[in-house]
């Protein structure tokens, strides 16, 4: 009886070794593939599952009946009007499968009108070429396979950015398909020397990533830099472009964001033309920008579209909303709590007037009403687009207007609050908006314990940090420190077109020369005088 028993634990584990072998075979991506088309297709199905949107749809030879080429796909992620002329291709030349063995891709392209056909002979590169939406061909007695590029599936139009709207420019914006916004970009820089690096990251979602740079204007080590880093990220999942950036930039504990992500084509495209350098994400409409400066947050890309006099008026206020939604909040509480005497007597009996009744420090009121303010903003985000905007409007006029008439809190502080969070929807960019929501609350601490000096004390601190980062290996607060004169004409102004005749020292370090001078191109244009005999 043991004997048995003992015979059939062996037997068991010969078994269950023999299927671990075959299904690390199956597993081993790097696996050249056999030529024959069941075991081919063994693998695709044991690989990719029984999953009902992936179709294997086999063609059998004329004369014999047997199966001789196999088409397999994912449903959801192929032209469906591109599979059709395919199908139609293969069949009305199915008689002459023994062309393919001389030369499969060649072939092919004879008998089929769609582009981006090529071979591969690999399990990984067939499991990615399936997954990204390429039907996959294969012929019995061939190794390897084919791919042929029909990716289509369902796709958002090209429309207006929602995030960053211009009165004037250009109205389209990126979708979530990387192709479409590579397209969008090589229609606004029709020159060669734009450059794409692609990367796949993800062990589950295989998220394809473009590094997009024009050669001759990024810098090189930037480049190296960058590649090396997402070479160097081994995750499940990237889901957004929001995973790379955290993944990618210099430092991690810091509330100001080092890269810009943008939806505009128009803003990459003028950025890369500065000597930026660009990260799409398949999947995500928001392009990251690299290396940034901490005065390229407060830029827009109609700045560029419209009279200098005004973009740089633009600017300006730009600046001063951020100190406003930064210090205002703060600077009311230190000046009503600690520095009374800093007020005008008239303002400060009509302040306390308005506070006579009110229960709660300045303190407390201000952080009351700042939260609720979050709280209502984070609702009007988060509701159906058709409630939205009655919620903010509820909260904002019917809860002010009852918490003023309740006592809870002063009229005062409900204009305080009110104008600093409208300064902070000023600034272009949404991501350092909230970096300056979240260090107010911080100073708003520091002022109501220590008053004008508590400001003080966390503003250096903040100036030291903002100083001590860097995007890649530029100064986040170039061109002031350290200074460069030459970047200050696109800084906290902009100075006429033909002014900038070079593209910022810091970003690019190889062409700098951005125009030749107007005058010298006006008089070529121009000839020589009437009267002149020098010619």
């Amino acid at each position: 009886m043991n004997v048995f028993r003992r015979f059939r634990k062996n037997v068991k584990n010969i078994k269950t070794k023999r299927n671990e072998k075959e299904q690390e075979s199956v597993n081993n991506d790097e696996a050249v593939l056999d030529a024959s088309l069941s075991e081919t297709l063994s693998i695709l199905r044991t690989r990719i599952g029984t999953s009902s949107d992936f179709i294997i749809r086999e063609l059998a030879n004329a004369e014999s009946g047997n199966s001789q080429i196999a088409i397999s796909y994912i449903e959801g992620l192929i032209d469906q009007k591109q599979l059709s002329e395919l199908m139609e291709a293969l069949i009305a030349g199915n008689t002459r499968f023994s062309s393919f063995s001389n030369n499969p891709v060649n072939h092919l392209k004879g008998i089929i009108p769609i582009g981006g056909i090529k071979a591969v002979n690999t399990l990984g590169s067939l499991l990615t070429a399936i997954l990204n939406g390429e039907a996959v061909v294969a012929v019995e007695g061939l190794p390897g396979a084919v791919t042929v590029s029909i990716s289509g599936g369902i796709r958002r139009s090209v429309e207006e950015p929602s995030s960053q709207t211009v009165v004037r420019g250009p109205k389209e914006g990126f979708t979530e398909e990387l192709s479409v916004n590579i397209a969008l970009l090589r229609q606004k820089l029709r020159t060669p020397e734009l450059r794409i690096e692609s990367r796949t990251i993800g062990r589950y979602t295989q998220t394809r990533i473009a590094v997009i740079y024009i050669q001759g204007l990024a810098n090189p080590e930037v480049i190296e830099e960058l590649l090396s880093r997402l070479d160097a990220i081994d995750t499940d999942s990237v889901l957004e472009s929001g995973y790379i950036e955290e993944f990618i930039q210099d430092k991690t504990f810091t509330p100001f964001p080092t890269m810009i992500n943008t939806e505009r084509p128009d803003a990459v495209a003028g950025n890369l033309l500065e000597g930026n350098v660009a990260v799409i994400v398949d999947g995500t409409p928001f392009v990251l920008l690299l290396p940034v400066t901490f005065f390229k947050f407060f830029q827009s890309s109609e700045d560029y579209y419209q009279r200098y006099d005004i973009s740089s008026f633009l600017r300006i206020i730009r600046l001063f909303s951020f100190f406003i939604a930064l210090f205002l909040p703060s600077i009311y509480i230190a000046v009503t709590t600690f520095q009374q005497e800093m007020l005008p007597t008239t303002l400060l009996i009509s302040l306390a007037a308005q506070r006579e009744g009110t229960p709660l420090p300045a303190l407390l009121e201000a952080l009351l009403m700042e939260i609720t303010f979050e709280v209502i903003r984070e609702a009007g985000v988060r509701m159906p687009r058709v409630i939205g905007p009655a919620i903010s409007i509820v909260g904002a006029l019917v809860l002010g207007q009852a918490a003023v008439q309740a006592g809870l809190v002063s009229g005062a502080m409900v204009i305080v609050v009110s104008f600093t969070a409208i300064a902070s929807f000023v600034m272009p960019n949404f991501n350092m908006a909230s970096a300056v929501r979240l260090v107010r609350f911080a100073l708003m601490l520091l002022a109501g314990m220590f008053g004008l000096f508590g400001i003080l004390a966390g503003a250096v601190p903040i100036l030291v940090h903002i100083v001590s980062l860097s995007s890649f290996g530029v100064p986040y607060f170039t061109p002031l420190a350290p200074l460069r004169w030459s970047n200050l004409k696109d800084t906290l102004i902009r100075v006429p077109w033909r002014s900038m005749k070079t593209r910022p020292a810091v970003i690019s370090v190889q062409n700098k020369v951005r125009q030749s001078s107007f005058k010298q191109q006006h008089a070529a244009n121009k000839g020589p005088e009437e009267g002149d005999s020098s010619i």
